[in-house]
């Protein structure tokens, strides 16, 4: 479920050249030291990237992949799902993503609002693409990733401005200070864009449209420092409109976190203590569309309102020199309640007008990891965590054309997960290394996918208050080479995947019209490799290319026979990169990527095809602290499906951005 750093990232000192990571175990360790795969996007590959946004930087990773291909520019709040290696893509995230150590999932849908994270005041991004809930608990079934802030600095201020093609204009600031034994920063981030029409040519009706778009998300960071002592305060705002492109079908999201937590070091251990909460509140309309998509009438609105607190409390300490010992427990408390408005083509007496229906969740655990360094040569680190997972309260009530309304209680779940997880990096020489981990991962099911339905395109998914947590047993091997400039890494990794949820494809519509529900399908497997090399061919030339293969296959699936031997939705079997970066009178920086082939479906009848898309970002400082630039993605108009929701979506087509950053230090 969460976890927490135990070392700031301003408060991180490291020799020339050398990475520190505080994802994939704890206590906080040089890269090279840690014995599980952990890939780190530092502040030049952020400041140098052509995406505009963070999951746009992340899907150039071939390990990282959102449900939809589409950038969070248009998506739809709710289906920007995080999986990592191809475990099970969906709207729901399956890794757990952190702000500076903190869960910044959607407590109730599981999803990740991509642009309430400015790029601005991020500092690296830490993914660790393999099981990790024996740290981290729920969510972390595939993995995780932290989204580390900036270190907090003297007196400085920034500030970005640009536009590009499709009206697109968007503006950033970020300004911190140190004022005695305080610390502060303040950022900030807008944008706004008239979009493109996602909904393809030959499909499209006069009820289609640009799917424009606008956003706006605020931060402040407070930081005290006395003697052994750190306290610091974080406050996050964000708000979003989205039209869909398509008539009378919009969403809306708000969200405002608090966040507090105090770090005491002593000769005895560091203890590390955090709180944080947060409410969300998501708003979207979906339309009822004619076959010759000529007139739209509104179908639904629906409101999602959820309220979350949590807690956790560490305490770290060296033993002997060797054992890095780290001792926890945390805590999170979920309730929220999905309300739809219903406006179907007729209303009769038993016809449903309106449904509610919502729940609570509760989560405690306690964690215990060892990291042993047993000689210069190997690293071993050993983890156990007990989680228990409640949900409570569940309840639906039911609206009729006639004014009846009903109201039923839904039955509770209990679970008791115990999650192991062993890794060993042991140095063969000085060029190589071999990380290999074996270990138990849960996901247990969102409040979203027990209690609320959901439409895409024409395609209605029911909910299913029945659902069982998921369970993930894999394990991954690899070895490092690093000669002088040169690194290269492979990694091969197996697990299954039990007690999958899915979106299922019905045999018979549900009265209310639903062709898809949430199931506990069975078990699928999820296999493949891992290869990077990066080069850095001169102070100012660096080249790169990784390449991840998954193959997903449905092994078992007792609830839906039909499923077996197909492969999971979304979930493409190659995604490979390329980038070349140069640094110097101009900074250059230039990437390809592939996304192969996938299916929108779980029963493997609607594909979307293969696709290479070329970005490229220039830039030039002028002086006096102002660097201009300018960046193209998909440079060469390639056209790709994203979605095949009953009509067909399309990704972004070739656009452009000019802008200037200004800084002062």
């Amino acid at each position: 479920m969460l976890a927490t750093r135990v070392a700031a990232a301003d408060e991180l000192t490291t020799a020339p050249d050398e990475t520190i990571v505080v994802n994939g175990v704890r206590p906080a360790r040089p890269l090279a030291d840690v014995p599980a795969t952990v890939r780190v996007v530092g502040r030049a590959e952020i400041e140098h990237s052509p995406a505009r946004f963070v999951d746009d930087l992340l899907r150039t990773l071939p390990s990282v992949g959102t449900f939809r291909r589409s950038s969070s520019a248009i998506a739809d709040p709710t289906s920007q799902g995080l999986s990592l290696r191809g475990i099970g893509p969906s709207a729901v995230s399956r890794a757990l993503v952190l702000r500076d150590g903190v869960p910044a999932n959607d407590p109730f849908g599981g999803w990740m609002y991509w642009r309430s994270i400015s790029a601005l005041d991020l500092d690296r991004i830490e993914i660790a693409p393999s099981g990790a809930s024996a740290m981290f608990g729920d969510f972390a079934l595939g993995g995780v990733l932290d989204l580390v802030s900036r270190p907090i600095t003297d007196r400085s201020a920034e500030v970005l401005v640009a536009g590009g093609t499709q009206r697109t204009a968007r503006a950033a600031a970020r300004v911190t200070d140190l004022i005695g034994a305080f610390g502060v920063v303040l950022d900030g981030d807008v944008f706004r864009s008239d979009g493109y029409a996602p909904v393809a040519p030959s499909q499209r009706g006069a009820v289609d449209g640009s799917a424009g778009s606008l956003h706006g998300t605020a931060g402040l960071r407070v930081r005290h420092r006395r003697g052994d002592s750190t306290t610091h305060l974080t406050s996050r705002w964000f708000r979003e409109s989205l039209d869909a492109g398509t008539l009378l079908t919009t969403a809306d999201v708000e969200t405002f976190t608090l966040g507090a937590g105090y770090r005491l070091e002593r000769t005895v251990g560091m203890v590390a203590l955090e709180l944080f909460g947060g409410a969300q509140e998501l708003r979207q309309q979906r339309a009822r569309v004619t076959t010759d998509r000529a007139t739209a009438t509104l179908a639904s609105k629906q409101h999602t309102s959820a309220r979350n607190v949590g807690g956790l409390a560490t305490w770290t300490q060296t033993i002997a020199g060797r054992h890095a010992l780290v001792l926890g427990v945390d805590g999170r408390y979920v309730r929220g309640t999905a309300t739809d408005v219903l406006s179907p083509p007729m209303i009769g007496g038993d016809t449903v007008v309106e449904r509610s229906a919502g729940g609570e969740q509760r989560f405690a655990a306690l964690f215990a990891q060892d990291t042993w360094h047993a000689s210069n040569a190997i690293d071993v680190s050993a983890t156990l965590r007990i989680d228990g997972w409640q949900n409570r309260a569940g309840t639906l009530a039911l609206t009729r054309g006639d004014g009846q309304r009903t109201s039923a209680a839904l039955d509770g779940t209990d679970a008791l997960q115990i999650d192991p997880r062993v890794g060993v990096r042991a140095r063969l020489s000085d060029v190589v290394s071999v990380r290999g981990s074996a270990y138990r991962a849960f996901r247990a099911p969102t409040l979203n996918e027990l209690y609320r339905p959901f439409q895409v395109g024409t395609v209605l998914t029911e909910a299913n208050a029945a659902l069982r947590p998921e369970i993930l047993w894999g394990a991954e091997l690899g070895p490092q080479f690093v000669v002088e400039q040169i690194d290269v890494r492979a990694t091969a990794f197996y697990n299954l995947m039990t007690d999958a949820i899915g979106n299922v494809t019905l045999a018979e519509p549900l009265a209310n019209g639903a062709t898809r529900m949430r199931q506990n399908f069975g078990t699928a497997r999820i296999a493949g490799l891992e290869l990077e090399l990066s080069w850095r061919a001169s102070p100012s030339w660096l080249v790169a290319i990784a390449n991840t293969y998954a193959h997903s296959t449905v092994v078992e699936a007792p609830a839906a026979p039909m499923l077996v031997g197909k492969r999971l939705a979304h979930d493409p079997r190659y995604r490979a990169t390329g980038s070349v970066t140069y640094t110097g009178a101009l900074d250059v920086s230039t990437q390809v990527r592939y996304l192969g082939r996938q299916f929108e479906d779980d029963v493997n009848t609607l594909s979307m095809g293969a696709v290479v898309l070329v970005d490229a970002r220039i830039a030039r400082s002028v002086g006096h602290g102002i660097t201009v630039f300018t960046s193209g993605e998909n440079l060469f108009d390639r056209r790709y499906v994203v979605g095949r929701a009953g009509v067909d979506t399309l990704g972004s087509p070739r656009t452009f951005e000019v802008g200037a950053m200004f800084a002062t230090h």
